[in-house]
């Protein structure tokens, strides 16, 4: 088994659902590609890196990190005190919301399509 899916093996239920659900559907967009980066599962969009996945410890929700997060304004992801990243965070009780998770990744991809 290679490093990426130890990775999701490892994570308990329903985490490892949440975090397959959301590699199926950035993988499925063409120009991203993942790789195991400090742990983590890194996406990258044409090379560049652009988001990872981890959870929060105190709430155990599920979050994509975006890279270039300061640069962008959905009312959905949070900075925190981060200076570069923001997150978009995901109840994995609940269904994800797939319109508010479609308008923050092509808000991003709008941002590395544009620069």
């Amino acid at each position: 088994m290679n490093p990426l899916d130890q990775f999701y093996s490892k994570q308990p239920e329903p985490l490892r659902s949440v975090f397959l659900a959301l590699r199926q559907y950035l993988l499925a967009k063409p120009g991203f590609t993942e790789a195991l980066k400090y742990g983590l599962p890194f996406f990258y969009y044409n090379g560049k890196r652009c988001c990872y996945f981890w959870k929060d410890k105190k709430t155990a929700h599920v979050y994509i990190g975006l890279v270039d997060g300061n640069q962008l304004h959905h009312p959905s992801l949070e900075q925190g005190n981060r200076k570069r990243m923001k997150i978009y965070r995901i109840n994995p009780h609940n269904d994800i919301d797939e319109n508010t998770l479609e308008e923050v990744i092509n808000e991003m991809l709008a941002l590395y399509k544009g620069g």
